[in-house]
């Protein structure tokens, strides 16, 4: 992209630019920052250009021959969807990792186990997952989401850093534990999140309000995967995962998102609601999902009203936003240089600078002038949260989750079933259409279009 960009400010300088200046015009684009990241071919076609420029050649020449190497250029553009097969492959081994971390995760969440050594054995295993693959290139690649191990009441991105006072939390038999992490590929990130109780077991099952939670959140999942899809529009979402939950009797956690993610954006512009209060719903943009769109579809449900507050627990993941400012304390400004080298768009720890008090301290003044965006840790006012999260693809032949929580009903023993006998049948229909059906709708769009 950015070559292209070069290209068509060194067209616009031959085709408009004076006879005096246009060779200099050049000279500099071929200068400035981030040129040497073009591709070689078109890159060695502008400086023919601005040879053949220093050298008396004609515009007459030098037009026809740059509008070609544009046109090359703007073929050797990348698709960023996944309508492109490479990104899909990127999505989906990203995907790989994270299950695989998780899994891996799970069987650490014991009694007595400390949830910062948890948080940061899962973020070194996603490391070593992303450092295995992608390395003929190089590829970006690391965590997309860091290991997050949130207690009970406790909402979401709850990971410790060790100097201070949460990170002496440990877990009890009998917690519920929301996990949440995610690796990334060149900018793909595949999210992941699971809820499990410490200690139990087949011969120990959930029981009570958490497994209605549970199930309840397992079910509005499965919904949800199936009802984002091109042409759906996100309040149907909202409006049928609220009905999942009245009929077990709890709430979604009131203004929970999911977004939409593309390549380095982990909140996109599109997004699905939870359990919004009136004032979300003034603000909130109604959308329809289209082909080729990515959700991380994430899915919060609480044995209480489902309403959140902010306590003392100190906020420890944070994700850069790109607004400017020229910060004043030199800490800040060594925190954020740093922030940009190791993490670039996805949201990270703040375990994972070099210094952590130094961190402390910068990071407050890149809060508050917004050049990072805190992830803060809410707590329920009135009850136990769990969660489910899986990363969704939108292709051209259906729906494809490719990070999917391992529920398993045999642990959950809840005595509440779904009512409504459309939200039935949706749960249990497949993902993806059968090819018998794609063959009858791509035979009735041919024959429409024979007639039109």
């Amino acid at each position: 992209t950015y070559i292209t960009n070069v290209l068509a400010s060194a067209l616009q300088l031959l085709q408009f630019g004076r006879s005096h200046c246009w060779h200099s015009g050049l000279k500099k684009l071929v200068g400035v920052s981030g040129f040497k990241a073009g591709k070689k071919g078109a890159r060695k076609k502008v400086v023919t250009v601005l040879h053949f420029s220093l050298h008396g050649v004609e515009k007459s020449f030098l037009l026809p021959f740059l509008q070609n190497t544009m046109a090359d250029a703007q073929q050797q553009q990348v698709d960023p969807t996944i309508q492109n097969p490479d990104v899909v492959t990127k999505y989906k081994t990203a995907a790989e990792i994270s299950t695989r971390v998780l899994n891996q995760v799970i069987p650490l969440c014991v009694a007595g186990a400390k949830v910062f050594d948890i948080c940061v054995e899962g973020d070194k295993l996603i490391q070593e997952g992303t450092k295995a693959v992608y390395n003929k290139a190089k590829t970006p690649k690391g965590i997309a989401f860091p290991t997050c191990l949130s207690i009970n009441e406790c909402v979401a991105h709850f990971s410790p850093i060790e100097s201070d006072p949460e990170g002496a939390t440990v877990l009890k038999d009998g917690d519920v534990v929301k996990i949440q992490l995610g690796a990334q590929i060149d900018g793909y990130g595949s999210p992941i999140a699971h809820t499990v109780v410490v200690g139990a077991s087949a011969e120990k099952p959930i029981t009570g309000a958490v497994a209605d939670a549970m199930k309840a959140a397992h079910i509005a999942l499965e919904a949800a995967i199936r009802l984002i899809k091109p042409g759906n529009k996100n309040m149907d979402v909202t409006k049928a995962v609220s009905q999942i939950t009245d009929d077990f009797g709890v709430k979604c956690v009131e203004g929970m998102l999911t977004h939409q993610q593309e390549k380095d954006v982990v909140d996109g512009k599109k997004q699905v609601i939870l359990n919004p209060s009136e004032h979300h719903l003034r603000d909130f943009e109604r959308v329809s999902f289209a082909e080729n769109e990515v959700y991380a579809v994430d899915i919060l449900v609480s044995t209480g009203e489902g309403k959140t507050r902010q306590m003392e627990t100190r906020t420890t993941v944070y994700k850069k936003t790109g607004t400017r400012y020229q910060l004043k304390m030199a800490a800040s400004r060594q925190v954020l240089s740093e922030i940009n080298t190791k993490f670039g768009n996805f949201p990270f720890s703040l375990r994972d600078l070099d210094d952590q008090r130094k961190s402390r301290m910068g990071i407050i003044e890149c809060a508050k002038h917004q050049t990072v965006l805190p992830y803060d840790i809410l707590f329920e006012r009135d009850g136990v949260v769990v969660q489910f999260l899986a990363t969704l693809l939108l292709t051209k032949n259906g729906n494809v989750k490719v990070t999917s929580p391992p529920y398993d009903p045999a642990l959950v023993k809840s005595d509440k079933e779904l009512k409504d006998e459309e939200l039935i049948k949706l749960v249990a229909s497949p993902l993806k259409p059968s090819a018998k059906k794609n063959k009858k709708k791509k035979a009735a769009g041919e024959a429409e279009a024979a007639t039109a």
